[in-house]
């Protein structure tokens, strides 16, 4: 099936948090509009659109490996630890080695749910996309889930029938990066996309019956727009009403073209205080029907600050008010805390032994107001 110049199974560089169990199916490579001023990960890389029976060679050498693993369930210990001997030693052998760490990773979680990478799976022929997910299901029957990154632009030129008939197949979810519904954030950040596109395009993903995570970033406006940041993107998000808002904080590497805005004073990044206040005015201003917001990421401040919409806003806000109502020592503390991986919520703070452990950190590593944005800031970037 696999035309010469296969070179074997790939998986992409990324995925959502909530696809963490899930089978990396690369489908595109890298990212079709890569300009956004506050991303690194495809910069410098070509997108391009991988052949659809080299996808589906892929999904054949997975299924290979599972069938390998599930053969050896029941077996009696002797003989299947010889089996599994066997097993592993043909996915040592380089040609096998994604495809085995694939299904070795995939097979520990069930198989339940596959993601499609990089960075806008849709962009690829419909007949194509059709196709995969087609010889996925067939493949693997026991699938629950299949979901996929997308840009709003590109899902607007899909037709409705298109995006129904790859709902048909087995598309259940598209994840959007919308990260502003402010205009001129979009603009300045070089996002492709204006808050009317995101609007259209989020509707028109779920008419043809996806669910749709759409993703907020904190900070994205700096201080120069944070709130209009903040109004607009609910305001798109109410006009919206996604199954999931996923919440996100800026982070800018050196690297980032962001970066170079920072140095030059045209950005101005906004502090942790700061930000729980964006995120409480982005809270506020939601109305949206029946929403999931997950603050399901590393980068950010306040995991608590999640539930769904309606029913838990009052105890997001209530998270928010928390951190905000703290005095400065408390959050330095938790700042720290949270940064440095050793506190996950403020109620941590309870915790005397722990706090006595941050207290000595900050007074070791000479944490001060003068200095505690930019410590905290080169923490968050190890985790991008």
């Amino acid at each position: 099936m696999a035309a010469i110049d296969y070179t074997g199974t790939e998986i992409g560089p990324i995925r959502p948090p909530s696809e963490a169990t899930s089978l990396m199916l690369r489908v595109t490579r890298n990212c079709p509009w890569n300009k956004c001023k506050f991303c690194t990960l495809y910069k410098g890389a070509q997108f391009s659109i991988r052949r659809r029976e080299h996808v589906l060679k892929d999904i054949d050498d997975i299924a290979h490996f599972i069938t390998g693993l599930k053969e050896t369930e029941g077996l009696a210990p002797a003989r299947r630890s010889a089996a599994l001997s066997s097993l592993r030693r043909s996915m040592e052998r380089p040609e096998n080695r994604a495809a085995a760490e694939s299904a070795l990773h995939w097979y520990s979680y069930g198989c339940t749910s596959v993601f499609l990478q990089d960075a806008n799976t849709l962009l690829t022929k419909t007949d194509d996309l059709a196709a995969i997910l087609r010889h996925l299901k067939e493949t693997f029957p026991q699938i629950e889930r299949i979901t996929s990154y997308a840009r709003s632009a590109t899902a607007l030129s899909k037709s409705d029938e298109d995006l129904a008939r790859l709902r048909a197949e087995g598309l259940d979810r598209v994840h959007i990066g919308m990260e502003s519904g402010a205009d001129r954030v979009l603009e300045f950040m070089q996002k492709g996309a204006t808050k009317q596109i995101h609007v259209d395009a989020g509707k028109k993903i779920k008419k043809a019956g996806m669910e749709l995570s759409e993703y907020y970033i904190i900070g994205l406006g700096g201080a120069e727009m944070s709130d209009e940041h903040a109004r607009e993107s609910a305001d798109a998000l109410n006009r919206i009403d996604p199954d999931f808002i996923r919440i996100r904080t800026l982070s800018v590497p050196g690297r980032a073209p962001l970066a170079e805005d920072v140095r030059a004073g045209r950005f101005t990044q906004i502090n942790d205080v700061r930000g729980a206040e964006e995120l409480y005015t982005l809270l506020e201003a939601l109305d949206v029907h029946s929403s999931v917001i997950a603050n399901d990421h590393i980068v950010n401040l306040l995991p608590e600050a999640s539930g769904k919409y309606p029913e838990d806003k009052e105890k997001m806000l209530a998270a928010v008010r928390g951190f905000l109502e703290l005095s400065p020592e408390e959050q330095t503390i938790y700042r720290v805390g949270r940064r440095m991986a050793y506190m996950s919520r403020v109620g941590d703070l309870e915790n005397a032994d722990t706090v006595a452990f941050i207290k000595r950190i900050i007074a070791e590593e000479g944490i001060d107001e003068s200095n505690i944005d930019e410590r905290l800031r080169g923490l968050m970037r190890k985790f991008i």
